[in-house]
Protein backbone atom coordinates (compact mmCIF):
# COMPACT_ATOMS: atom_id res chain seq x y z
CA UNK A 1 0.00 0.00 0.00
CA UNK A 2 2.55 2.36 0.73
CA UNK A 3 5.70 1.92 -1.46
CA UNK A 4 9.25 3.74 -1.39
CA UNK A 5 7.92 6.71 -4.00
CA UNK A 6 5.09 7.29 -0.91
CA UNK A 7 7.86 7.59 1.48
CA UNK A 8 9.91 9.57 -0.34
CA UNK A 9 6.88 12.32 -0.94
CA UNK A 10 6.27 12.51 2.90
CA UNK A 11 9.77 14.06 3.04
CA UNK A 12 8.53 17.07 1.98
CA UNK A 13 11.12 17.58 -0.67
CA UNK A 14 14.71 19.72 -0.07
CA UNK A 15 15.72 18.97 3.49
CA UNK A 16 18.65 18.60 2.25
CA UNK A 17 21.47 18.14 5.20
CA UNK A 18 19.08 20.14 7.65
CA UNK A 19 16.20 16.69 8.02
CA UNK A 20 19.00 14.25 9.67
CA UNK A 21 18.47 12.84 12.78
CA UNK A 22 21.52 14.21 14.42
CA UNK A 23 24.39 15.86 14.35
CA UNK A 24 23.14 18.80 11.62
CA UNK A 25 22.40 22.21 11.87
CA UNK A 26 18.98 23.37 13.23
CA UNK A 27 16.37 24.35 10.20
CA UNK A 28 16.00 28.05 9.89
CA UNK A 29 12.70 28.24 8.77
CA UNK A 30 8.83 26.54 10.39
CA UNK A 31 8.96 25.14 6.97
CA UNK A 32 12.07 23.99 7.19
CA UNK A 33 11.11 21.87 10.49
CA UNK A 34 8.19 20.13 9.19
CA UNK A 35 9.96 19.26 6.19
CA UNK A 36 13.00 18.13 8.30
CA UNK A 37 10.51 15.98 10.75
CA UNK A 38 8.56 14.54 7.56
CA UNK A 39 12.21 12.76 6.99
CA UNK A 40 12.70 11.71 10.31
CA UNK A 41 9.44 10.24 10.06
CA UNK A 42 10.00 8.49 6.78
CA UNK A 43 13.02 6.89 8.02
CA UNK A 44 11.64 5.77 11.37
CA UNK A 45 8.05 4.45 9.38
CA UNK A 46 10.65 2.53 6.57
CA UNK A 47 11.95 0.81 9.69
CA UNK A 48 8.81 0.05 11.46
CA UNK A 49 7.70 -1.08 8.08
CA UNK A 50 10.55 -3.38 7.46
CA UNK A 51 9.76 -5.05 11.51
CA UNK A 52 5.90 -5.46 10.69
CA UNK A 53 6.70 -6.98 7.34
CA UNK A 54 9.03 -9.64 8.87
CA UNK A 55 5.99 -9.81 11.61
CA UNK A 56 3.33 -10.80 8.81
CA UNK A 57 2.53 -9.90 5.32
CA UNK A 58 -1.07 -8.99 5.68
CA UNK A 59 -0.54 -7.06 9.14
CA UNK A 60 1.86 -4.81 7.26
CA UNK A 61 -0.19 -4.04 3.95
CA UNK A 62 -3.72 -3.36 5.89
CA UNK A 63 -2.56 -1.61 9.33
CA UNK A 64 0.97 -0.79 9.12
CA UNK A 65 1.18 0.80 5.73
CA UNK A 66 -1.99 2.30 6.51
CA UNK A 67 -1.00 3.82 9.51
CA UNK A 68 2.48 5.40 7.77
CA UNK A 69 0.98 6.52 4.99
CA UNK A 70 -1.69 8.36 7.35
CA UNK A 71 0.93 9.56 9.28
CA UNK A 72 2.82 11.57 5.61
CA UNK A 73 -0.57 12.43 4.41
CA UNK A 74 -0.01 15.85 6.09
CA UNK A 75 -0.84 18.10 9.36
CA UNK A 76 0.01 21.42 10.14
CA UNK A 77 3.82 19.84 12.30
CA UNK A 78 2.70 22.65 14.93
CA UNK A 79 3.72 20.60 17.85
CA UNK A 80 6.99 19.93 16.40
CA UNK A 81 7.92 23.55 15.69
CA UNK A 82 6.77 24.35 19.33
CA UNK A 83 9.25 21.46 20.52
CA UNK A 84 11.89 23.61 18.30
CA UNK A 85 10.59 27.00 19.86
CA UNK A 86 10.83 25.51 23.73
CA UNK A 87 14.70 24.35 22.99
CA UNK A 88 15.36 27.46 21.16
CA UNK A 89 13.96 29.57 24.22
CA UNK A 90 16.35 26.86 26.37
CA UNK A 91 19.41 28.34 24.33
CA UNK A 92 19.50 25.47 21.68
CA UNK A 93 21.86 23.35 22.97
CA UNK A 94 23.02 19.55 22.05
CA UNK A 95 22.06 17.76 19.01
CA UNK A 96 19.56 19.62 16.73
CA UNK A 97 18.19 16.51 15.32
CA UNK A 98 17.00 15.81 18.55
CA UNK A 99 13.77 17.85 18.68
CA UNK A 100 13.16 16.42 15.67
CA UNK A 101 12.96 13.18 17.01
CA UNK A 102 10.23 14.21 19.76
CA UNK A 103 8.62 15.84 17.26
CA UNK A 104 8.53 13.03 15.40
CA UNK A 105 6.93 11.04 18.03
CA UNK A 106 4.27 13.74 18.85
CA UNK A 107 3.31 13.65 15.30
CA UNK A 108 2.77 9.81 15.58
CA UNK A 109 0.79 10.06 18.96
CA UNK A 110 -1.70 12.78 16.74
CA UNK A 111 -2.03 10.30 14.54
CA UNK A 112 -3.29 7.67 17.46
CA UNK A 113 -5.51 10.40 18.18
CA UNK A 114 -7.25 11.31 15.53
CA UNK A 115 -7.40 7.59 14.44
CA UNK A 116 -9.41 6.97 17.71
CA UNK A 117 -11.15 10.39 17.73
CA UNK A 118 -12.61 9.69 13.79
CA UNK A 119 -14.15 6.23 15.13
CA UNK A 120 -15.49 7.74 18.73
CA UNK A 121 -17.08 11.41 16.62
CA UNK A 122 -17.92 8.72 13.13
CA UNK A 123 -16.20 11.48 11.45
CA UNK A 124 -15.98 10.00 7.77
CA UNK A 125 -13.26 12.45 6.37
CA UNK A 126 -9.55 13.33 7.66
CA UNK A 127 -7.26 15.42 6.17
CA UNK A 128 -9.32 15.58 3.33
CA UNK A 129 -9.49 11.98 2.61
CA UNK A 130 -11.59 8.69 4.15
CA UNK A 131 -10.67 8.65 8.03
CA UNK A 132 -9.19 5.55 8.58
CA UNK A 133 -11.64 3.38 10.32
CA UNK A 134 -13.97 4.54 6.50
CA UNK A 135 -10.99 2.41 4.73
CA UNK A 136 -11.28 -0.69 6.56
CA UNK A 137 -14.97 -0.18 6.17
CA UNK A 138 -14.50 -0.28 2.45
CA UNK A 139 -11.78 -2.78 2.76
CA UNK A 140 -14.53 -5.25 4.89
CA UNK A 141 -16.88 -4.82 1.88
CA UNK A 142 -14.76 -5.27 -1.13
CA UNK A 143 -12.76 -8.16 0.62
CA UNK A 144 -16.46 -9.65 1.17
CA UNK A 145 -15.61 -10.41 4.53
CA UNK A 146 -18.02 -11.64 7.51
CA UNK A 147 -19.96 -9.79 9.88
CA UNK A 148 -20.87 -6.27 10.62
CA UNK A 149 -18.62 -3.77 8.39
CA UNK A 150 -18.76 -1.17 10.95
CA UNK A 151 -17.96 -3.28 13.89
CA UNK A 152 -14.84 -4.59 11.84
CA UNK A 153 -13.78 -0.71 10.70
CA UNK A 154 -13.82 0.42 14.65
CA UNK A 155 -11.59 -2.35 15.82
CA UNK A 156 -9.09 -2.50 13.25
CA UNK A 157 -8.94 1.43 13.71
CA UNK A 158 -8.73 0.94 17.41
CA UNK A 159 -5.76 -1.40 16.74
CA UNK A 160 -4.19 1.32 13.68
CA UNK A 161 -4.37 4.04 16.28
CA UNK A 162 -2.46 1.93 19.63
CA UNK A 163 0.29 1.00 16.41
CA UNK A 164 0.90 4.47 16.27
CA UNK A 165 1.19 4.93 19.99
CA UNK A 166 3.76 2.28 19.85
CA UNK A 167 5.75 3.52 17.35
CA UNK A 168 5.38 6.72 18.77
CA UNK A 169 6.60 5.81 22.37
CA UNK A 170 9.34 3.62 20.85
CA UNK A 171 10.41 6.49 19.27
CA UNK A 172 10.71 8.99 22.49
CA UNK A 173 12.26 6.29 24.70
CA UNK A 174 15.03 5.64 22.31
CA UNK A 175 15.52 9.58 22.23
CA UNK A 176 14.98 9.98 25.98
CA UNK A 177 17.86 6.89 26.42
CA UNK A 178 19.92 8.63 24.23
CA UNK A 179 19.73 11.79 25.69
CA UNK A 180 22.04 12.96 29.20
CA UNK A 181 18.02 15.00 30.19
CA UNK A 182 16.02 11.81 29.12
CA UNK A 183 14.65 11.08 32.90
CA UNK A 184 12.69 14.67 32.23
CA UNK A 185 11.44 14.26 28.95
CA UNK A 186 9.94 10.99 29.96
CA UNK A 187 8.32 12.62 33.06
CA UNK A 188 6.71 15.44 30.30
CA UNK A 189 5.75 12.57 28.18
CA UNK A 190 4.34 10.29 30.58
CA UNK A 191 1.97 13.12 31.72
CA UNK A 192 0.85 14.72 28.79
CA UNK A 193 -0.32 10.73 27.88
CA UNK A 194 -2.65 10.51 31.05
CA UNK A 195 -3.59 14.21 30.13
CA UNK A 196 -4.75 13.68 26.50
CA UNK A 197 -6.47 10.22 27.49
CA UNK A 198 -8.52 12.07 30.40
CA UNK A 199 -9.50 15.34 28.39
CA UNK A 200 -10.85 12.83 25.52
CA UNK A 201 -12.86 11.23 27.92
CA UNK A 202 -14.45 14.04 29.95
CA UNK A 203 -15.14 15.49 26.34
CA UNK A 204 -16.98 12.09 25.28
CA UNK A 205 -19.09 12.40 28.80
CA UNK A 206 -19.89 16.03 28.15
CA UNK A 207 -21.09 15.07 25.17
CA UNK A 208 -23.69 12.29 26.69
CA UNK A 209 -24.71 13.87 29.73
CA UNK A 210 -25.35 17.56 27.35
CA UNK A 211 -23.10 19.66 29.56
CA UNK A 212 -23.40 23.08 28.75
CA UNK A 213 -20.27 24.19 31.97
CA UNK A 214 -17.86 26.97 30.90
CA UNK A 215 -15.79 25.85 33.43
CA UNK A 216 -15.86 22.40 32.18
CA UNK A 217 -15.65 23.37 28.56
CA UNK A 218 -12.55 25.18 29.67
CA UNK A 219 -11.11 22.21 31.51
CA UNK A 220 -11.24 20.24 28.56
CA UNK A 221 -9.86 22.00 26.20
CA UNK A 222 -6.53 22.39 28.42
CA UNK A 223 -6.69 19.01 29.11
CA UNK A 224 -7.10 17.94 25.36
CA UNK A 225 -5.83 20.28 23.50
CA UNK A 226 -4.08 23.27 24.87
CA UNK A 227 -1.25 20.85 27.09
CA UNK A 228 -0.84 18.60 24.49
CA UNK A 229 -0.78 20.94 21.84
CA UNK A 230 1.69 23.45 22.98
CA UNK A 231 2.07 23.54 26.20
CA UNK A 232 4.40 19.95 26.90
CA UNK A 233 5.61 20.83 23.58
CA UNK A 234 7.66 23.56 24.42
CA UNK A 235 8.32 21.74 27.97
CA UNK A 236 9.61 18.93 25.96
CA UNK A 237 11.78 21.11 23.98
CA UNK A 238 13.52 23.15 26.88
CA UNK A 239 13.87 19.71 28.86
CA UNK A 240 16.12 18.34 25.71
CA UNK A 241 18.39 21.56 26.32
CA UNK A 242 18.53 21.38 30.06
CA UNK A 243 16.24 24.38 30.84
CA UNK A 244 16.09 25.23 34.54
CA UNK A 245 12.92 25.87 36.27
CA UNK A 246 11.97 29.73 35.72
CA UNK A 247 12.34 29.03 31.70
CA UNK A 248 10.05 25.99 31.61
CA UNK A 249 7.42 27.54 34.44
CA UNK A 250 7.38 30.67 31.60
CA UNK A 251 7.07 28.21 28.83
CA UNK A 252 4.58 26.45 30.86
CA UNK A 253 2.74 29.69 30.90
CA UNK A 254 3.13 30.58 27.22
CA UNK A 255 2.29 27.16 26.35
CA UNK A 256 -1.29 27.30 27.99
CA UNK A 257 -2.44 30.51 27.06
CA UNK A 258 -1.31 29.91 23.48
CA UNK A 259 -3.33 26.36 23.64
CA UNK A 260 -6.22 27.55 24.74
CA UNK A 261 -6.19 30.07 21.75
CA UNK A 262 -5.24 27.21 19.28
CA UNK A 263 -8.47 25.47 20.60
CA UNK A 264 -10.74 27.94 20.75
CA UNK A 265 -9.71 29.27 17.41
CA UNK A 266 -10.53 25.31 16.34
CA UNK A 267 -13.67 25.60 17.58
CA UNK A 268 -14.84 28.51 15.63
CA UNK A 269 -13.52 26.35 12.50
CA UNK A 270 -15.80 24.10 13.60
CA UNK A 271 -19.05 25.71 13.48
CA UNK A 272 -17.79 28.51 10.70
CA UNK A 273 -14.97 26.57 9.02
CA UNK A 274 -14.85 25.70 5.44
CA UNK A 275 -14.80 21.95 4.73
CA UNK A 276 -12.17 22.20 1.70
CA UNK A 277 -9.84 24.17 4.27
CA UNK A 278 -10.43 22.33 7.34
CA UNK A 279 -10.47 18.61 5.96
CA UNK A 280 -13.40 17.81 8.56
CA UNK A 281 -16.54 17.24 7.11
CA UNK A 282 -19.03 20.43 7.60
CA UNK A 283 -21.47 21.21 10.91
CA UNK A 284 -19.91 17.95 12.55
CA UNK A 285 -19.36 20.40 16.10
CA UNK A 286 -22.89 21.43 15.72
CA UNK A 287 -24.52 18.21 14.80
CA UNK A 288 -22.74 16.71 17.98
CA UNK A 289 -23.80 19.55 20.03
CA UNK A 290 -19.96 19.58 20.93
CA UNK A 291 -19.06 21.39 24.50
CA UNK A 292 -16.64 23.79 23.38
CA UNK A 293 -16.00 27.62 24.85
CA UNK A 294 -17.78 28.80 22.01
CA UNK A 295 -20.90 26.46 22.95
CA UNK A 296 -21.02 27.21 26.60
CA UNK A 297 -20.55 31.27 25.79
CA UNK A 298 -23.20 31.32 23.79
CA UNK A 299 -25.69 29.53 26.13
CA UNK A 300 -24.37 31.77 28.90
CA UNK A 301 -24.78 34.76 27.04
CA UNK A 302 -28.31 33.85 26.02
CA UNK A 303 -29.09 32.95 29.76
CA UNK A 304 -28.09 37.02 30.61
CA UNK A 305 -30.38 38.77 27.72
CA UNK A 306 -32.78 36.09 28.09
CA UNK A 307 -32.62 35.12 24.45
CA UNK A 308 -34.96 32.20 24.60
CA UNK A 309 -34.73 31.41 21.05
CA UNK A 310 -31.08 30.67 21.31
CA UNK A 311 -31.29 28.76 24.12
CA UNK A 312 -33.44 26.46 22.37
CA UNK A 313 -31.61 26.37 19.61
CA UNK A 314 -28.37 25.87 21.05
CA UNK A 315 -29.44 23.80 24.31
CA UNK A 316 -29.65 19.60 24.38
CA UNK A 317 -33.45 19.43 23.36
CA UNK A 318 -33.32 15.54 22.72
CA UNK A 319 -33.48 13.13 19.74
CA UNK A 320 -31.95 15.83 17.78
CA UNK A 321 -28.53 17.34 18.43
CA UNK A 322 -28.57 21.29 19.55
CA UNK A 323 -32.29 21.32 18.84
CA UNK A 324 -32.06 22.69 15.34
CA UNK A 325 -30.36 22.91 12.22
CA UNK A 326 -26.71 23.73 11.87
CA UNK A 327 -27.35 27.06 10.07
CA UNK A 328 -30.08 28.14 13.18
CA UNK A 329 -26.97 27.35 15.92
CA UNK A 330 -24.72 29.41 13.78
CA UNK A 331 -26.96 32.28 13.91
CA UNK A 332 -27.49 31.74 17.42
CA UNK A 333 -23.52 32.18 18.14
CA UNK A 334 -23.38 35.25 16.15
CA UNK A 335 -26.20 36.94 17.36
CA UNK A 336 -25.60 36.36 21.71
CA UNK A 337 -22.29 37.74 20.90
CA UNK A 338 -20.33 34.09 21.55
CA UNK A 339 -18.43 34.42 18.43
CA UNK A 340 -17.38 37.95 19.16
CA UNK A 341 -16.12 37.07 22.45
CA UNK A 342 -14.31 34.14 21.76
CA UNK A 343 -12.21 35.91 18.73
CA UNK A 344 -11.86 38.46 21.77
CA UNK A 345 -10.44 36.37 24.16
CA UNK A 346 -8.20 34.45 21.53
CA UNK A 347 -6.53 37.59 20.96
CA UNK A 348 -5.99 38.42 24.37
CA UNK A 349 -4.77 34.92 24.91
CA UNK A 350 -2.26 35.03 22.14
CA UNK A 351 -0.67 37.89 23.51
CA UNK A 352 -0.55 37.08 27.01
CA UNK A 353 1.36 33.68 25.84
CA UNK A 354 3.96 36.22 24.01
CA UNK A 355 4.53 37.97 27.11
CA UNK A 356 5.49 34.59 28.96
CA UNK A 357 7.66 33.54 26.14
CA UNK A 358 9.82 36.77 26.84
CA UNK A 359 10.26 35.96 30.09
CA UNK A 360 12.44 33.36 29.49
CA UNK A 361 14.95 35.57 27.94
CA UNK A 362 14.97 33.97 24.85
CA UNK A 363 16.76 36.00 21.61
CA UNK A 364 15.08 37.71 19.50
CA UNK A 365 15.11 35.05 16.29
CA UNK A 366 12.96 32.46 19.18
CA UNK A 367 10.56 35.13 20.16
CA UNK A 368 9.92 35.82 16.47
CA UNK A 369 9.10 32.06 15.33
CA UNK A 370 7.15 31.84 18.06
CA UNK A 371 4.98 34.74 17.34
CA UNK A 372 4.59 33.20 13.99
CA UNK A 373 3.72 29.94 15.46
CA UNK A 374 0.76 31.55 18.00
CA UNK A 375 -0.65 33.38 14.87
CA UNK A 376 -0.46 30.27 12.82
CA UNK A 377 -2.13 28.35 15.47
CA UNK A 378 -4.99 31.04 16.99
CA UNK A 379 -5.95 32.27 13.09
CA UNK A 380 -4.70 35.23 13.51
CA UNK A 381 -4.43 37.17 10.26
CA UNK A 382 -0.62 38.27 10.06
CA UNK A 383 2.23 37.62 12.84
CA UNK A 384 1.50 39.16 16.19
CA UNK A 385 4.11 41.44 17.20
CA UNK A 386 6.78 40.20 19.67
CA UNK A 387 6.85 42.11 22.90
CA UNK A 388 9.25 44.29 23.68
CA UNK A 389 10.48 47.57 25.61
CA UNK A 390 10.04 48.13 29.31
CA UNK A 391 7.94 45.91 31.09
CA UNK A 392 7.43 43.49 28.63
Amino acid sequence: MLGPGAMRAGTGGGAGPEAGTGGHRVPDTVGGTAAAVDAVLAEHLRTRLGEARRTDAVFADEVASRVAAFVLQGGKRLRTAFVRCGWLAAGGTGDPGTPLRVGAALELLQACALVHDDVMDESPVRRGAPAVHAQFARLHREGRMRGSATSYSATAAVLAGDLALVWADDLLTETALSSPYGGHLHREWQAMRGEMVAGQYLDMRAQATGSSDETQARNIATLKSALYTVERPLALGACLAGAGAPVVDALRSAGRCAGLAFQLHDDLLGAFGDPAVTGKPADEDLRTRKLTGLLAAALRLAGETGDADALAVLGHQGPEPGGGTADRMRAALERTGARSAVEEEIACLSASSLRHFADTGADDRAQEEFAALVARAAGTAAPLPVPGGEGA
